[in-house]
C-alpha cells in the first residue's frame, strides 16, 4: 500500500495527537502526556508557532509523523531538533519512518542547519538500530537536565541587589 508525504495542518492535529499518546505508550510512559489537544494545536498553529510536522497517510489517513523545530548551537549555530518520529505499529515495516527522516533531513539541509538532533530511549533497540543503519551516530557523553513544570513553578528567583 502507498503513501504520501505533506506538511502537516491545524486539520491533521487530532490524528498527530493520537500518535503522540501512541509513541508515550509504546515508550511505557503515557501519563507524561500532559499537553492538551488545544495546546497541541495553538503550540503548533497558533499565533507562535513552536514546531512543525511532516504526516504521511494513505488511505486509511495519517500513519505518520515528523515533529520538529530550529535550535540553536553556540557551538555549531543553526541547528534543527526532532521531537518525534512516529510509524503506527500496523504501519511499520514499509519504509514510512526512513522516508520521514529523509524529508526531516532535506528540510534541516535546506535551512542551513549544521546538525540535527534527537533522542532515543536506551531499551528501543530496534529504533537504535534503524537511526544507525542511516548514518546516525550515538551521542554517550551528554547528559540530559530539566526541569518539571512543578520544578519551575516552586523555582525560588532570588532578590536582586
Amino acid at each position: 500500500m502507498s503513501f504520501t508525504l505533506r506538511k502537516a495542518n491545524r486539520t491533521d492535529c487530532r490524528e498527530m495527537y493520537r500518535l503522540v499518546n501512541e509513541l508515550a505508550l509504546y515508550e511505557r510512559a503515557p501519563e507524561e502526556v500532559t499537553v492538551t489537544l488545544e495546546e497541541f494545536t495553538e503550540d503548533g498553529f497558533g499565533a507562535d508557532p513552536r514546531f512543525e510536522a511532516i504526516v504521511a497517510e494513505d488511505s486509511s489517513g495519517i500513519i505518520g509523523l515528523a515533529l520538529y523545530f530550529n535550535r540553536y548551537s553556540t557551538w555549531k549555530g543553526r541547528c534543527m531538533y526532532l521531537e518525534d518520529l512516529i510509524v503506527t505499529e500496523p504501519a511499520r515495516g514499509r519504509g514510512i519512518g526512513k522516508a520521514l527522516l529523509t524529508e526531516v533531513i532535506g528540510i534541516a539541509k535546506q535551512a542551513g542547519a549544521r546538525r540535527l538532533e534527537w533522542q532515543v530511549l536506551d531499551w528501543n533497540e530496534p529504533s537504535i538500530a534503524f537511526y544507525k543503519s542511516l548514518g546516525a551516530e550515538l551521542d554517550n557523553t551528554w547528559i540530559n537536565c530539566r526541569m518539571t513544570a512543578e520544578k519551575l513553578a516552586s523555582f525560588r528567583i532570588p532578590a536582586m541587589d
